[in-house]
């Protein structure tokens, strides 16, 4: 091909004249193309350029080419022309051969914009992945679609850390982080923020920020680019400021630090302090803690001067120190604080200098009260006598010299008054038994302390009665541990026992009446070793209940007392009922004396507990049992009695609905006889009412699911008895012979029948006369129905494309349940087959009849 295009005469008579010389016709066709909208040139057979049209011209101009040689290919080929203005043009050639001769037609259209926009495609998408690459937080581009088209590697280590696989959508994250990530698109060129608490993969959960900004470019479908942010950190030292800010304010404490370039910052106030003060008033100090504010060199107390000039000096010289004085505030009065000074420095080498004062009055008050203290130990002492004084159990204090002090319950216990036996041992009230415990003097030496020695004996009193009493023994005093010599007391706690024999005769005198009352109960009740489970007590109505006598039923298991049948759930439930503090209520079916019998029993733990001795009783379980067979008999015949009576009510409702929608129907059907204009649409309406009215008129007699096949051939009845026309049906697939286990749920059964109803008729109705065929297709995993008619369907039909209405088909689409049903329309020669598929839930598979 020549490198300069010929500037020859463009017009048809310059074509006409070429052709003219190779003995060529001008087609009209070719002249057509000629002077049509496309640029074009006319090449010989060896890709030589003889003459071009007034639009190539127009749009190149004088141009030069470059790239392959054109030869007649009847193939798309690719130029790329620089025009006389140095713009580069690509171009897509179609060579057409002449008839008749060696020519060929060259026709071009302008592809340069396209590659422009390529271009810059291309530059921008680099652009992304550099910047993403750069970009040290996790960053991604996803579409509106949700699919991820970038990421960089801060986000791919994120996803390998949430799931074992890197997602391809935002759907497969974790729905927090899915959540988080998908916020609303935002305007162009605008940005979106979302801040969200979401779970880590190894536990724990993080405080992470989103930010979105929509993208412009060349692209299809717009693309948002998200940046995700960590926000922990910043959230963990907000709550430590506040944490510490409120520490220092219940506390009393103030706390400041001196930066050379801010000054002085307290903790909490996120900013430094302009006008900074020290914590003794100074103008060189940090502000203190809201209760030590307001301290100036005036308000500190004489004594303390010397430590407060300390103090300055260590500020102004940057020298760590401590210092307590003593101040006298306006507000507070007076107060005595300590303030340390420490010298620091950061991580960037700045010297920091940091000051805490601390409010220790109440120390300094403490100090004080313990001065106190010390000379109200006598006073206390005399106070705790008092009230042992005033207890039941009788004290006695016995020293090396014998007998110090003794309460009043002492006093009374052994016939006297202090005064009687004071100085004398205590061994004056005990008997001749010589190991007798108020004889054993060793005690008072060999007695560790705070290990007590208990014992019970016989004592006898002043007035000679004679009473056992139970009671122990501990060192006390102030020189317990130091030997002889010190000043170790011996206490005895005293109480009379016969108090205790009468509390233990009280006891078995209620256990026997609660046993009368068990004997007598006209429940059964019964009690069982927790360990054993083995009967240790049974009332006459438990002994009936098992056709045995009491004595027999002793020390018997739960097989021997309820039978081998109902013994493993009961042993079950008793040692469930031992692990818990409720009463398990149980009911069971017993065969007594060929008789079932319904019992509702109680099965409560007994936790073991000291009875009057001191022992600590064995656990057991208490069972208690009554014959609730007649009200059992009783509510079932109500149950049954309400369920009849509601479901005749039900069926009454489903039969009345029916009638009416036939009568809407028949309404219906007189307008349209009426009204021939709106006969179509009425037509229409009368189908789905009478589709309706057949699902309630299956459900009359019946509850629970519908029989899909019943649903299917009263919908295919009621469409054939309005066209008047058959519809031919064949049942197939695995479960043929089991089609009517197949059933429809309540809520889905109206939706379907009017489907069915809209499909049927759509055959007939478009069939023209030829016959319209059904075939049910039941499977184990679905059902399928296929309606094959005459007919054709729209040249580009596109189901998913019909919009939702309340007619034809798009009141099918908006109809079928999208989790549980699929319907396909599609041209089979010149039959229109349509396939509706059901699947669970939409269709249940019920049990065999």
């Amino acid at each position: 091909m020549s490198s300069q295009l010929p500037l020859a005469s463009p017009d048809l008579d310059a074509l006409r004249a070429l052709l003219k010389a190779r003995a060529l016709d001008l087609p009209e066709l070719l002249a057509g193309l000629w002077d049509g909208p496309w640029p074009a040139f006319v090449l010989d057979a060896r890709g030589q350029v003889l003459l071009i049209n007034a639009r190539l011209q127009d749009l190149m101009g004088e141009v030069s080419l470059k790239g392959r040689r054109l030869l007649p290919s009847g193939k798309a080929q690719e130029l790329r022309l620089v025009d006389d203005q140095g713009r580069e043009h690509l171009l897509q050639a179609w060579v057409h051969p002449l008839d008749g001769g060696d020519l060929g037609l060259a026709l071009l259209q302008d592809h340069s914009t396209e590659l422009a926009a390529r271009e810059r495609a291309d530059r921008m998408q680099s652009e992304i992945d550099q910047w993403l690459d750069l970009c040290p937080l996790p960053a991604l581009m996803h579409d509106d679609q949700g699919l991820l088209l970038r990421f960089n590697g801060a986000f791919a280590t994120l996803c390998r850390r949430l799931s074992p696989q890197m997602p391809i959508s935002l759907h497969e994250l974790p729905p927090e982080w899915r959540t988080l990530i998908a916020v609303p698109p935002p305007g162009p060129g605008e940005e979106s923020q979302r801040e969200a608490l979401v779970a880590q993969a190894g536990g724990g959960r993080r405080w992470m920020r989103v930010r979105a900004r929509r993208l412009s470019g060349p692209w299809s479908r717009p693309r948002t680019l998200v940046m995700l942010e960590d926000r922990s950190a910043e959230q963990d030292l907000e709550l430590a400021q506040q944490q510490l800010q409120t520490l220092m304010d219940t506390a009393g404490v103030g706390l400041a630090t001196f930066q050379q370039e801010a000054g002085w910052s307290r903790p909490g106030t996120g900013a430094p302090s302009s006008a900074p003060s020290s914590d003794a008033g100074n103008d060189n100090g940090p502000k203190p803690a809201p209760a030590l504010q307001g301290v100036n060199r005036d308000m500190v107390e004489p004594e303390s001067r010397a430590e407060y000039e300390k103090l300055q000096q260590a500020l102004k010289q940057a020298t760590p120190t401590v210092a307590r004085y003593a101040v006298r505030h306006p507000e507070h009065g007076l107060r005595w604080l300590m303030t340390r000074v420490e010298i620091g420095q950061l991580a960037s080498g700045q010297r920091t200098t940091s000051v805490l004062t601390v409010d220790i009055t109440d120390h300094q008050q403490a100090q004080a009260r313990n001065e106190l203290l010390q000379q109200s130990l006598q006073l206390q002492t005399e106070r705790e006598r008092a009230v042992l004084d005033s207890v039941l159990v009788g004290i006695v204090t016995v020293g090396r010299h014998g007998i110090e002090w003794m309460n009043r319950s002492a006093r009374r216990m052994f016939g006297g008054d202090l005064a009687e036996f004071a100085g004398q041992p205590i061994s004056s009230v005990a008997t001749e038994a010589p190991d007798h415990p108020f004889r054993q003097t060793q005690y008072l030496d060999e007695l560790p302390e705070g290990q007590a020695e208990t014992f019970e004996c016989r004592v006898v009193a002043r007035d000679g009665r004679e009473f056992w009493v139970v009671g122990n023994a501990v060192v006390t005093g102030s020189g317990a541990g130091d030997g002889a010599g010190g000043s170790r007391q011996l206490t005895y706690a005293l109480l009379d026992i016969e108090r205790r024999r009468q509390a233990e005769a009280q006891s078995q005198q209620a256990q026997a009446s609660l046993s009368r009352i068990i004997e007598a109960a006209p429940i059964a009740i019964s009690l069982h070793d927790a360990k054993t489970l083995q009967v240790q007590q049974i009332n006459q109505a438990a002994a009936a209940l098992a056709g045995r006598p009491e004595e027999e039923l002793l020390g018997a298991s739960p097989e021997a007392l309820f039978g081998t049948e109902q013994a493993e759930t009961i042993r079950a439930d008793m040692e469930f009922a031992l692990q818990s503090s409720e009463v398990l209520q149980r009911e069971y079916r017993l065969n007594v004396r060929g008789q079932a019998r319904i019992w509702d029993a109680r099965l409560l733990h007994l936790s073991g507990v000291n009875d009057a001795s001191g022992d600590l009783e064995a656990e057991q379980l208490l069972l208690v049992a009554s014959d609730v067979t007649q009200q059992r008999a009783q509510e079932a015949a109500r149950l049954e009695a309400a369920i009849a009576q509601r479901e005749l009510l039900v069926r009454e409702v489903h039969h009345r609905i029916k009638n009416n929608l036939q009568g809407v129907a028949g309404l219906l059907q007189q307008i349209a006889a009426r009204r021939p204009e709106v006969r179509t649409v009425i037509n229409e309406a009368v189908g789905q009412v009478q589709a309706i009215a057949q699902v309630y008129g299956l459900q009359v007699g019946m509850s629970g699911p519908l029989r899909l096949r019943k649903v299917v051939e009263a919908v295919m009845g009621s469409v054939q008895r309005m066209f008047g026309r058959e519809i031919l049906v064949d049942i197939g697939g695995g479960m043929a012979e089991q089609s009517h286990r197949w059933g429809l749920p309540e809520a889905e059964a109206i939706p379907i029948a009017l489907t069915l109803n809209e499909l049927f008729t759509n055959a007939l109705k478009h069939g023209g006369d030829a016959s319209v065929h059904c075939e049910l297709l039941f499977e184990p995993e679905q059902v399928q129905l296929r309606i094959v008619n005459q007919g054709h369907l729209p040249p580009g039909f596109d189901l998913a494309q019909v919009r939702g209405g309340v007619s034809g088909l798009g009141l099918v689409r908006a109809l079928l349940p999208r989790r549980s049903a699929l319907l396909d329309l599609t041209q089979d020669g010149d039959r229109v087959v349509c396939a509706l598929s059901l699947w669970p839930p939409g269709v249940q598979l019920l049990e065999a009849l």
